[in-house]
């Protein structure tokens, strides 16, 4: 149980917490002719991960959902669209995987804390639309509200600090007048920094269940999807809202991990990668 518990007025993070209960929410609904759609998080995808990447282009030949939902950290780093003009990059290869995708389904795409930067360059060029996070959508008669996750982890002070700067037009373009091979060092260097943290920190700062809980009110929602952080599982926030986080993945780890959560009218379920890989590929599913 997840339940949120009372604040002080002393609490530091309130002022986030109303702050988040503030943000607009995007509402869009599913065409009429969905029956099934599946989300993902969190793959970092990377040249050093090979077996991930492979296992993900599998996924996409394999789903037989109407829509895909990426909610964030897709990758391990974007450091830019223009990276897309180097034809044989590890990103142009992902946008031509995407791209072949799209002509069976529909992909959608929320930033997370790692590939902030993606833009509608890459979003044209694989056939994504993208998502503000969070978004609602309605599909079979409920609104399902999704997010990448990251804006609700509130007790992480050092990391929306980070957030709030990252995510501001100014930071960004300053950051892409870069050279790309000196936004590559740079998104190597935060990359080793991010890793040392976590090996700092024994626990790492989870979604915060009031913040959560406000974000579904305002919304009119009952369900809250999000990844973020790599810890799949279902969580009650009260008699009536839930919030289920996405599983991350990893292939070239054992034991491998990584699940899809599919929706449809037999309800939600979590589906174990391998289920999809034990299947040939399905072409023009």
């Amino acid at each position: 149980m997840d339940s949120p518990t009372n604040t002080s007025a002393a609490d530091p993070h309130e002022a986030l917490r109303a702050q988040l209960a503030t943000t607009a929410v995007h509402a869009f609904a599913a065409p009429p002719a969905w029956r099934s759609i599946e989300f993902i998080s969190d793959l970092h995808l990377q040249p050093q991960l090979p077996l991930t990447w492979h296992s993900w282009q599998r996924y996409l030949q394999a789903s037989t959902a109407d829509a895909i939902f990426m909610l964030g950290d897709l990758f391990e780093a974007w450091v830019g669209d223009d990276a897309l003009d180097e034809a044989d990059s590890f990103e142009a290869a992902c946008a031509r995987s995407l791209r072949e995708a799209s002509g069976q389904r529909a992909l959608f795409f929320m930033h997370g804390n790692r590939d902030f930067l993606i833009g509608a360059q890459f979003a044209e060029r694989s056939g994504m639309q993208l998502l503000p996070d969070p978004s609602c959508l309605s599909f079979l008669g409920q609104r399902w509200l999704l997010s990448h996750g990251d804006a609700l982890c509130v007790e992480d002070s050092e990391y929306q600090r980070f957030r709030a700067v990252a995510r501001s037009p100014a930071w960004q373009q300053q950051i892409l007048a870069q050279p790309l091979a000196q936004r590559r060092q740079l998104a190597g260097s935060m990359r080793s920094q991010s890793e040392a943290r976590r090996m700092r920190e024994l626990v790492t700062a989870d979604v915060d269940p009031l913040a959560a809980l406000a974000w579904l009110q305002s919304a009119g929602s009952h369900t809250l999807i999000h990844g973020h952080t790599h810890r799949p599982a279902s969580h009650a926030l009260d008699a009536d809202h839930q919030r289920v986080v996405l599983s991350d993945w990893d292939s070239d780890e054992l034991p491998a991990r990584a699940e899809v959560l599919r929706i449809d009218a037999a309800g939600m379920q979590r589906i174990a990668l391998s289920t999809y890989l034990a299947q040939p590929p399905q072409a023009g599913a």
